[in-house]
């Protein structure tokens, strides 16, 4: 009896093992389809093919990113995203599997959905889910038909363009939609299902207009609204406040005006609220803030006092009120929930509430400048122990620095420049050993520096000019191995000048001080150092010849010393000011003055806009020695080298980009190599390369720029990989942007070959002294053309390409109405986000630096516009981005009622049209320089705006 039980337990295992074995295969149709999507992707992908290590006979359930049913009898979900899909043929294949709940086709290079497609995947009768964000889908949005079920459509970061109207009408089922980053256009969409589920709509970062529709609130299950950086107007509906299961409302970046309403009030589960960077105007509403956690009305019109209730419910974590209009006081009753507080740019007054402060142990970033703020700076902050951000700048406080500050162990960034502080640098500063930008500049703070200011080893700004300080200079100072730039100026103090930092890079300002003597030798090490100014004092004996081997030095500012003898040659990309000291003498043998047209003076005192929490991170990574046994040469119809040449060169790589034949055939690399050999060959120094001319044996000129692996660059991977990258710009075609034409990868260096630009820079023509003049119809087309160049690199299809440095300097002019931007590349080598902790560089060009990029450590689409923005200035008022130490973008902010006092006055009284273009032209610079990044046009609108200012 027990074998019988045995046996039928047996045969219950066995049926039951073959019924799963029968029944756990796919259905053969759905083995072949994968079989087919198998062999297309993978003739789509090439060696990048992401089942590369498949084998495609092997059951589909355990290839990447296919998912199955429980019973691995049907295929349900097939996310294959980031699988270089290009091809539009293979989506209705996809569509065969009728068993599909989820479609995952993201981050691929998919350029339109086919009629098939919507006809085929519109019939599967279980399909939720439709994922092509990240894609490059172009034209109209597709008509949805079908899809009975689809519950989640995410079309976002793409090209589509035109109306919304009922394309999505028939989506019945539909909780989550997400159209954000297109150019999509018209009113914002209501038919998005006849049974209203929607849960979340998200279409911002589009061109939609009109104002926000009352029907809406229609879609009464709505927990998210991201409406923003579109062109809205109007008001806020008040029906809003109908959708009581709302969480999130962003309304940023448009132009909505009127109040805000009290209607919100009442949603219970709004955590968020953000409607920065529009019109608003009229008192914030009290309560507003109740069941809030997060709340920004940044960059309104908002007028009246800070509700006293605003600050203070205990779930309040962020609040931003940041440039708007608001006066009185700051509430005394601060949640101490709050981690971050935004109240700078208004007309706030009284004093920084004490008690209030003390408290708060998780507030992380605190920023109140530009108001009115009287009184001293409450010792009661030092307990803010998580503080990151302090920013009580451009007020009215008086008292001296608390010493309690010094307890802020975790603070990265203090600016209370342009107070009225007094008393010394406390020594408990120089326990801040967190902390990396430090701003007492424009007060009176008196006293010396602190010996001790060498365990700030984090540091790489420090300015104090415009002070009282006396004293020497403390030798420790030379220890400060991160700073990057330090600002003295503007003080009394005297002694001899220690060695510096060899990190020094931005500005090493001492002028305006008592220093005499020789200028030191211990300043020859500052290879770096882009700007030096000792004006002011009274150094005496010659200009040192180390001065002229500063490899990284642009400004030298000398004026009013008692230096004598001859001034030494410098490059003509430096520029030397050496008036008010009678006894210098220009050597008549120099081929460049050493003191530049109009002798201006440039001690420069940058402020990077306003700092926050992250870590201000310095970069540099130094390129690790490669083999000699990798060194290969690839000669790709390249017939002018021979082996010997190419081993004393250390040429690693080489090879021709164009496949213009008259460059192939007139491009001598030897013969290159020998110029940039000798320095007379020089013709533009920029922060990250040396231009060499080198005349080909054919008597046709090309520009080689020679990229240095060292100090400042920071090389992606290797050569080889470098070579990839120069391959597809190679591949680029705009006459607006200069194009490689050709390379050669040394163990060193990597040289790139141009077209030569026979104008010079921009900024040659515009400051230098350069012969040519530049008249109005000549800088707007340079304008036009750089816009051009840069919407063309945004939209690059290959992958936007971001500007590292973008400045008057590295817009290179073929002819006065040619322009070309330059550099491009340096966005592949340098990676400002990372560090070695040795050396350290900055992003761009001190004036051209955008805000945020202080910390953010980020170079960004938006970033690119605000330097655009600096070199639409320089074309407009003649002025050079830094002028006497004052950054030319805040210039013309602060002359913002004296319109003819900011136009170049030798171009505008050319005529009344002309007065008018530029008129129109400072409007769209003005708007690419604006504080937030958010409010910066796309370039493509930018050049759409400086087009219609014709």
């Amino acid at each position: 009896m027990n074998m019988n039980r045995y046996g039928t337990i047996s045969f219950i295992l066995l049926s039951f093992f073959f019924f799963h074995l029968v029944f756990s295969q796919l259905p053969s149709n759905q083995i072949s389809t994968m079989t087919r999507i198998y062999e297309m992707l993978q003739n789509n992908s090439g060696p990048s093919f992401p089942w590369s290590l498949v084998n495609k006979d092997s059951n589909p359930c355990s290839w990447m990113g296919v998912s199955c049913n429980s019973t691995k009898s049907s295929v349900t979900k097939l996310t294959l995203s980031m699988f270089s899909i290009s091809s539009s043929e293979i989506l209705p294949i996809f569509c065969q599997i009728d068993s599909l709940e989820s479609l995952d086709l993201s981050n691929n290079h998919v350029s339109s959905i086919p009629d098939s497609f919507i006809t085929s995947c519109g019939g599967i009768s279980g399909l939720k889910l439709l994922n092509f964000s990240r894609n490059k889908l172009a034209g109209s949005l597709p008509t949805f038909i079908g899809f009975q079920v689809l519950e989640f459509l995410d079309l976002s970061h793409n090209l589509l363009t035109v109306n919304v109207s009922l394309q999505l009408d028939g989506l019945d089922s539909l909780k989550s939609l997400n159209l954000s980053y297109n150019q999509l256009s018209g009113p914002v969409p209501t038919n998005l299902g006849r049974n209203n589920l929607l849960e979340e709509l998200q279409i911002s970062t589009n061109l939609f207009q009109g104002e926000i529709p009352v029907e809406v609130a229609n879609y009464g299950n709505l927990s998210l609204i991201d409406l923003s950086h579109n062109k809205l107007f109007g008001s806020i509906p008040y029906s809003l406040g109908e959708l009581s299961k709302l969480q999130v409302l962003v309304l940023s970046a448009n132009n909505l005006s009127g109040g805000i309403p009290i209607s919100l009030l009442k949603i219970q589960t709004l955590f968020r609220f953000a409607a920065n960077q529009n019109a608003f105007v009229g008192n914030i509403p009290a309560g507003i803030t109740t069941y809030l956690r997060n709340l920004d009305l940044s960059y309104n019109n908002l007028n009246g006092r800070i509700p006293q209730d605003l600050l203070s419910p205990p779930n309040l974590l962020s609040v931003d009120l940041s440039s708007n209009s608001l006066e009185g006081p700051i509430p005394t009753d601060v949640s101490s929930s709050l981690f971050r507080l935004r109240l700078g740019g208004n007309s706030l007054n009284g004093t920084i509430p004490s008690r209030s402060f003390g408290s708060l142990i998780k507030l992380t970033y605190l920023e109140l400048d530009n108001n009115s703020l009287t009184g001293a700076i409450p010792p009661e902050l030092g307990s803010c122990r998580s503080l990151a951000l302090l920013n009580l700048a451009h007020n009215k406080l008086t008292g001296v620095l608390p010493a309690e500050l010094g307890n802020l162990t975790n603070l990265q960034v203090i600016n209370l420049q342009q107070n009225y502080l007094s008393g010394i640098v406390p020594d408990q500063f120089t326990e801040l050993h967190s902390l990396q930008r430090m701003n007492f500049s424009s007060n009176s703070i008196s006293g010396s520096i602190p010996i001790s200011v060498s365990r700030l080893q984090n540091l790489t700004n420090l300015d104090l000019h415009e002070n009282n300080l006396s004293g020497s200079l403390p030798y420790s100072i030379g220890s400060l191995n991160s700073l990057l730039e330090l600002q003295l100026g503007d003080n009394q103090l005297s002694g001899p000048i220690p060695q510096m930092p060899a990190s020094l890079q931005i500005a090493l300002n001492l002028s305006n001080n008592l220093f005499d003597g020789p200028i030191p030798a211990t300043l020859a090490r500052l290879t770096a150092l882009e700007v030096l100014d000792l004006s002011n004092n009274k150094f005496s004996g010659g200009i040192p010849d180390f001065l002229t081997k500063m490899a990284g030095l642009t400004q030298l500012v000398l004026s009013n010393n008692q230096l004598s003898g001859d001034i030494p040659r410098f490059g003509s990309y430096v520029v030397v000011v050496t008036s008010g000291n009678k006894d210098l003498k220009n050597n008549t043998s120099n081929a460049h003055p050493a003191s530049q047209k109009g002798k201006r003076t440039v001690s420069v005192g940058v402020v990077i806009g306003v700092a926050a929490a992250a870590a201000l991170a310095a970069v540099l990574l130094t390129l690790a020695v490669i083999s000699k046994s990798r060194r290969y040469y690839r000669n790709s119809d390249m017939h002018i080298q021979s082996e010997e040449a190419i081993t004393q060169q250390q040429v690693i790589q080489a090879n021709i980009l164009t496949a213009n034949g008259i460059h192939r055939s007139n491009i001598d690399f030897t013969k290159s190599m020998a110029l940039v050999a000798n320095t007379s060959n020089i013709i533009l120094k920029t922060k990250f390369s040396t231009y060499y001319k080198a005349i080909m044996p054919s008597g046709v000129n090309y520009l080689v720029k020679k990229l240095n692996w060292s100090d400042k660059i920071f090389q992606l991977g290797n050569h080889e990989r470098f070579g990839e990258e120069l391959e597809i710009m190679g591949k680029l075609s705009n006459s607006n942007v200069m194009i490689p034409l050709a390379y050669v990868l040394t163990v060193d260096s990597a040289y790139l070959f141009y077209d030569f630009a026979p104008k010079g820079t921009l900024f040659d023509v515009l400051h230098g002294n350069s012969e040519s003049s530049l008249n109005w119809a000549s800088r707007y087309s340079i304008a036009i053309g750089v816009a051009q160049g840069i919407a063309f690199l945004h939209g690059c299809p290959s992958g936007s390409i971001l500007l590292l440095d973008l400045s008057s300097k590295s817009i290179l002019l073929k002819s006065l109405n040619e322009p070309q931007i330059g550099d491009i590349e340096l966005c592949k080598v340098i990676d400002p986000s990372k560090s070695t902790g040795s050396l350290s560089t900055v992003a761009g060009s001190v004036g051209y630096i955008s805000p945020e990029y202080a910390y953010t450590m980020r170079v960004t689409m938006p970033g690119n516009v605000y330097s655009f923005g600096v070199v639409l200035l320089e074309m407009i008022t003649g002025k050079p981005a830094v002028s006497q130490g004052t950054e030319l973008a805040k210039w013309v902010l602060v002359q913002e009622n004296k319109l003819d006092h900011i136009l170049d006055f030798s171009v505008s009284k050319t005529s009344p049209a002309v007065r008018s273009q530029m008129l129109a032209v400072l409007k769209v610079a003005v708007a690419c320089v604006s504080a937030s990044p958010e409010a910066r046009p796309k370039m493509k609108s930018v050049l759409r705006m400086l087009l219609n200012a014709r």
